[in-house]
């Protein structure tokens, strides 16, 4: 399985296929290690931040809740 890692100026470069590959190996949580599953979890994560729009389809994998700070 072959990881796809990126640092944070490459996350600009991602396409949404890209993305979609993503989640499919989530999705499908067929790792060797808990350690794989989760370097592509953080992953998605970053692309979140800086690209919503490529992980909208994809935002339940993220668990991510809406805090009242008020």
């Amino acid at each position: 399985m072959e990881m796809l890692t990126r640092s944070s100026p490459q996350i600009s470069t991602l396409t949404a296929d890209d993305v979609a590959e993503l989640a499919s190996r989530l999705e499908g949580d067929n790792y060797s290690n808990a350690f794989e599953g989760l370097q592509d979890w953080h992953l998605l994560r970053a692309i979140a931040f800086q690209r919503p729009e490529l992980v909208e389809p994809y935002i339940h994998l993220l668990d991510l809740e809406a805090f009242d700070e008020a």
